[in-house]
């Protein structure tokens, strides 16, 4: 099942990719960065995935020696959970100069923005 979940991770960050280098229009680009970034996280749950174990919540019945042998790190979900909230701000962010930038030019082509080329 881990490996299913990383090959699926691993195809999302190449179609996110392949997307982002191809496509000549800004909001193609900014979904095909979100793709690659949805597979990332894809491939951090996959990797903290260990079969057999259940979360990290202890209570009285369980002794601490026990817990130890059965529990999963947390910090790989709590590292998605983190990329998660920056991969939304980030996009914000590009979906909002990709609104300002359609705003002055009146296109999302990129190559209509040639003011900063050498």
């Amino acid at each position: 099942m881990a490996h299913l979940a990383m090959a699926t991770g691993f195809l999302l960050i190449l179609v996110g990719f392949y997307g982002a280098l191809t496509n000549r229009n800004i909001l193609r680009m900014i979904v095909a960065f979100s793709i690659a970034d949805t597979g990332v996280n894809i491939v951090i749950v996959a990797v903290g995935y260990m079969r057999g174990r259940s979360a990290p919540i202890l209570d009285s019945t369980v002794s601490a020696a026990d817990a130890l042998a059965r529990i999963i790190d947390p910090v790989p979900q709590a590292l998605v959970l983190t990329a998660i909230v920056i991969g939304v701000g980030v996009t914000a962010l590009m979906l909002a100069y990709a609104y300002k930038l359609y705003e002055k030019k009146r296109s999302l082509d990129i190559a209509k923005f040639t003011e900063l080329k050498w």
